[in-house]
């Protein structure tokens, strides 16, 4: 019972004071958008970079088939009949000195 009172006395005091309005305009809190960022202007250009390595050289590449054998020429004509025969007489050999 005896604190019956004191949370009595407790409760009408918070009560009251909620329930107090202030005189004044209430303040208004405005947040701030997100920031947006700006690109600058662009910056010199850079300097020209060094020259890279030859590269390695390619493998061999593979022989290739072998062809096909070709076709079988044709035959020749006939050769011409000789009417006369020659006979060829050699020069009679020279005497020796």
């Amino acid at each position: 019972m005896n604190r019956s009172i004191l949370f009595t006395a407790l409760f009408t005091a918070l009560t009251l004071t909620a329930c107090v309005q202030p005189d004044a305009n209430p303040t208004v809190v405005t947040v701030p958008g997100p920031t947006v960022a700006v690109p600058g202007p662009a910056g010199p250009q850079g300097a020209t970079g060094n020259q890279g390595e030859t590269g390695n050289t390619g493998n061999t590449g593979q022989t290739g088939d072998t062809g096909n054998t070709g076709d079988t020429g044709n035959t020749g004509a006939t050769g011409k009949t000789g009417d006369t025969e020659v006979i060829v007489v050699p020069d009679p050999p020279k005497p020796r000195p």
